[in-house]
């Protein structure tokens, strides 16, 4: 199963370490992992995915929450949110894909960031199943380099029911 994860850290060196630690020592993989400072500079949010069965988590998480610069751990699971990747995508730009390539990137809202004689680089932010579709499209013309942000999540609101 898949999980999702914020860490709320102090912005000190060696942080990042400690808690990519606890998730090695367990035998779990970091699918993704992204960390900035927020408003405050002092303190920073990683937010990690990985995959693993439920029990194992809730101990990664009682671990993490022990560390002494946590300040915060929140998973995901059973919560709404919303979910965010970047890809950026070298593609060859050939004269007879050129302009297929243009209406892949028009169809999927994307941005043309770089052009040169051989190729285009594309920049698309969207959840992980747009990104796929996106990469499947855009694979038969030739994929010349690939990077991909981790995942940055953000809670919902909750809405309020109307009686």
């Amino acid at each position: 199963m898949r999980h999702v994860i914020s860490v709320l850290v102090d912005n000190e060196a060696g942080v990042l370490s400690r808690v990519a630690g606890l998730f090695s020592g367990r035998g779990f993989n970091i699918e993704s992992l992204s960390v900035a400072p927020t408003l405050n500079p002092e303190k920073s949010k990683m937010v990690i995915t990985t995959r693993g069965n439920n029990e194992l988590i809730e101990q990664i998480i009682k671990q993490l929450n022990k560390l002494i610069n946590v300040i915060k751990v929140v998973h995901y699971k059973g919560k709404e949110f919303v979910e965010r990747e970047m890809i950026l995508v070298k593609v060859n730009a050939r004269e007879d894909s050129r302009a297929e390539i243009l209406r892949i990137v028009d169809i999927f809202r994307a941005k043309v960031v770089d052009v040169s004689p051989k190729s285009y680089t594309l920049e698309l932010t969207g959840d992980r199943d747009k990104l796929e579709g996106f990469i499947d499209l855009l694979a038969p013309m030739g994929i010349v380099d690939f990077v991909r942000t981790g995942a940055v999540v953000i809670e919902r609101e909750q809405k309020k029911r109307r009686l």
